[in-house]
């Protein structure tokens, strides 16, 4: 598969609005995944004033510059681009027997809190899991996988590693485990929005890049 056929697959399954207006409302987390038909952002950025928690408008380059320049002219804030990166999980070999795995929720969060410098929570949400790397009985790496219901793409999200432990295939450990448990849950593709630092591992393991997203947030949001 190319891929151009897994960008449409990709928007098929991924951009999967829960309101009719293109919006996805969960709980802390909102954004609009998919932009109008006519092209009027202004209702939309209005919206966003209105909900609750942190709503972004999630914009991925293939949806057009257009849209991109009606969104800064609307007042909102471009955030740092991501690539959005596709694997089949099929292809991703297994995690070097050489680094100690282990699924750990509290875990993760801890160290995903030292590194960001802010509180994410007392947990993950329901459809997800955490893997970390230890060293000396250190977490100092790790990662999420997302699983949602009814599509093919299992998401990696939050791939953090410690500084001083970097260059070691912790990481790549931590993906490859990630995506031995989408394996096992029959998700046949693998994701993520990846920054710069995280992009040339992923590649390296076989993933290519189809699009690139660019969270715009109201300005309040991005102080």
């Amino acid at each position: 598969m190319v891929p151009e056929s897994l960008l449409q697959l990709f928007d098929e399954q991924m951009r999967k609005p829960n309101q009719p207006d293109g919006f996805f409302i969960g709980d802390g987390w909102s954004a609009v995944l998919r932009p109008p038909a006519d092209g009027d952002v202004e209702p939309l950025v209005a919206r966003m004033r209105e909900i609750p928690g942190h709503v972004e408008w999630k914009y991925y380059s293939h949806d057009g510059p257009e849209l991109r320049e009606r969104l800064l002219a609307a007042g909102l804030e471009p955030e740092d681009e991501e690539t959005v990166l596709v694997a089949d999980a099929a292809s991703i070999p297994p995690p070097s027997h050489d680094v100690e795995l282990r699924l750990a929720t509290r875990e993760f969060v801890e160290l995903a809190e030292r590194v960001f410098g802010r509180s994410h929570g007392s947990g993950l949400p329901d459809e997800s899991l955490a893997v970390v790397a230890v060293v000396d009985g250190r977490p100092v790496s790790g990662g999420r996988v997302d699983f949602e219901d009814g599509v093919e793409f299992a998401g990696l999200f939050g791939g953090i590693t410690l500084p001083e432990y970097r260059g070691r295939g912790l990481y790549r450990a931590v993906v490859a485990r990630r995506a031995e448990l989408a394996r096992e849950r029959g998700y046949r593709w693998l994701y993520s929005d990846s920054l710069p630092t995280s992009r040339p591992i992923l590649e390296r393991l076989g993933f290519v890049a189809i699009t690139t997203t660019t969270p715009f947030v109201l300005p309040a949001q991005s102080a």
